[in-house]
């Protein structure tokens, strides 16, 4: 989960990897550190516990200047967030730096093997184990060095090394763990994330198969584990930089709540046909006779994407009749999975780099099943191995707990079921009328942005209960649990999603005066049942916060705060419910003075299993 950078070039390194993990401070943010060689050939290292403005003020007291530079931001894994476990990660010679992304599985016996080799270890970390291997190996050839530590290492990792004998390069090495070489004019980067350099340079080199790169600022040299030098041509990434600043916003995570109405657009721009009312997908490289042998569908996803999957399952067995599994990425990896021929697999991912994700992908692929990837950042590993992928066009989301990026896979997957429905049975006036419902979307997300004020004034009456309950029924019980997932993520307050019929059968033990139930009601099918489910909790002192669609008067008479969002079909409802929720936990947790942007523990992108 940790993001990695390196820069070697015109520019000040320090400068530009100081920007670079900036832009990578998602990946985590338990400490950082940066790492080089100056002009004396003395290789230097700072590094502290905290986040990054903390390692910016340390870098600017000792006025540290360096020729070539790597440098971290960590998610701690291996050892507790500390200024000694920071990255970089020196050898016993301090010849050598190390910064590391992943995970070394065997990092234990590899430690017991130098530490028998007189090697002294200062830190908890495995990262630490990669900086003494080197050097064990290093005999003045740095590349054949790296080259014999890497088949010792198990697991997944990116690393970036630079070396005092060596002032003028990086060696950069990638084992099913993102890493990508920026290429640009007499400068070259290595990062974690494209994004991070994407303003300097769109000429990009991934690494993947624990390839090893040899980067200088103008030459790159890639290399398998032979040392036989691999031919590879760069790509240009199709992607554009966008503004990443608060602009009037205190915060990220509202800012991005307050865009959902142009990333919806966004989602639904020159995807439909209102004459044939129906959807299309201009990267989409399946064709019709593909999708039409589609018998079943096989969703993967982990955390709000696998939310998202749910709410697709819904909608292709009722709209598209399709039989539809939604399987968490970390589980079914473990699992001896039964694909069917006829399966498609439809793997969702904000990052395109979730570790359990793609090594499900991945065992899938080589069953010879089919990939479509939902995905937001174009060149991530998950868009480049899936068969096919659909971008939410959404940009970057910089707050950790996601918002824009959950409401845009859902409207690409409704896009993605109209069309499939639109192939099979379903009528051109039924898929008119849904992508009508679809093309309102951004003006009610408007509209329920509007209500802020109200939705703050109850989030504050509500903000000092340490639990909750979010009930809902059919297509509002997925909501329920993205809606208590964003609570928990950024407010720290327990809360549980839970399917209303079920409370009866054990949790409504918990109902009191000290445990409020937020009640997704908005599901006009299942609407008579969840007024009959609130009864019960409000008979056992509940209290209760309801969201629900306009005109929903019955509510009045039970709920002790009601909610309103506009009227659309039962299949969108989600879209307009979670967006009430997501303002609701920011709102809470602002109350409660919570780091709404950077919750303790949590990184963006889940890298490491």
């Amino acid at each position: 989960m940790c993001g990695i950078f390196g820069y070697i070039g015109f520019q000040d390194p320090v400068k530009m990897s100081i920007n670079g993990l900036k832009n990578l401070e998602y990946r985590g943010y338990d400490s950082a550190g940066i790492a080089g060689i100056n002009d004396h050939g003395e290789l230097l290292c700072c590094k502290e516990e905290g986040k990054i403005a903390v390692l910016e003020q340390a870098i600017n007291a000792v006025k540290l200047q360096l020729n070539v530079a790597i440098a971290q931001t960590r998610w701690a894994t291996h050892g507790r967030p500390s200024k000694l476990n920071a990255h970089p990660h020196l050898d016993h010679l301090h010849s050598l730096a190390v910064v590391h992304n992943g995970i070394i599985e065997n990092h234990e016996s590899l430690r017991k093997m130098l530490e028998e080799q007189g090697t002294v270890f200062i830190s908890q970390t495995d990262t630490e184990v990669i900086a003494h291997l080197i050097s064990f190996f290093y005999q003045g050839d740095l590349l054949k060095a790296v080259q014999q530590t890497v088949p010792m290492l198990k697991g997944s990792f990116a690393i970036a090394i630079v070396h005092r004998d060596f002032p003028r390069q990086i060696i950069a090495v990638a084992h099913e763990c993102p890493l990508i070489v920026g290429i640009g004019v007499n400068e070259a980067f290595v990062s974690s994330d494209a994004n991070a350099f994407l303003a300097h340079t769109k000429e990009v080199v991934f690494l993947s198969n624990a390839e090893i790169a040899v980067i200088q600022s103008d030459k790159l040299e890639i290399y398998d584990l032979s040392l036989s030098l691999l031919p590879r041509t760069s790509e240009i990434l199709d992607a554009f930089t966008q503004d990443v600043s608060k602009g009037s916003f205190e915060h990220f995570t509202l800012k991005e709540i307050f865009e959902q109405p142009q990333t919806i657009r966004n989602a639904l721009l020159s995807r439909f046909s209102q004459e044939y009312g129906t959807a299309f997908f201009e990267e989409l490289k399946f064709d019709e006779s593909e999708l039409l042998a589609v018998e079943r569908i096989l969703i993967l996803a982990c955390g709000t994407s696998a939310h998202a999957g749910c709410l697709a399952a819904y909608m292709f067995e009722d709209l598209a009749r399709i039989p539809t599994q939604v399987e968490i990425s970390s589980e079914f990896r473990y699992k001896n999975p039964v694909v069917p021929p006829g399966t498609l697999v439809i793997a969702i991912s904000q990052s395109g780099e979730t570790a359990d994700t793609l090594a499900a992908v991945r065992e899938l692929k080589a069953k010879g099943s089919k990939i479509l990837a939902i995905c937001n950042i174009y060149g991530s590993t998950l868009a480049r191995e899936a068969d096919s992928s659909i971008f939410l066009k959404a940009g970057p989301e910089i707050g950790v707990c996601s918002t824009k990026a959950f409401t845009s896979q859902v409207v690409v997957l409704s896009l993605f079921c109209l069309m499939m429905s639109r192939m099979r049975h379903m009528g051109k006036k039924e898929g008119q009328d849904f992508l009508e419902a679809l093309l309102k979307l951004p003006e009610q997300v408007q509209l329920v942005l509007q209500n802020h004020n109200r939705i703050r004034d109850v989030a504050v009456k509500y903000a000092h209960y340490q639990n909750f309950f979010y009930v809902g029924r059919r297509y509002m019980f997925p909501t329920s649990l993205e809606g208590a997932l964003k609570l928990k993520e950024i407010s720290y307050i327990n809360a549980n999603g839970y399917p209303a019929g079920e409370m009866k059968h054990g949790p409504i033990a918990l109902i009191n005066e000290d445990c409020p139930t937020i009640a997704l009601c908005a599901n006009k099918v299942t609407y008579d049942k969840i007024l009959s489910n609130l009864m019960e909790i409000k008979a056992r002192n509940g209290h209760i916060i309801a969201i629900a669609e306009e005109g929903s008067e019955e509510l009045k008479g039970i709920v002790d705060d009601l909610l309103w969002i506009p009227r659309t079909v039962d299949e969108l409802t989600p879209i307009l419910t979670t967006v009430v929720a997501q303002l609701l936990a920011y709102y809470i947790a602002y109350a409660r003075g919570a780091n709404i942007d950077q919750p303790r523990n949590l990184a963006k992108s889940v890298t490491v299993e």
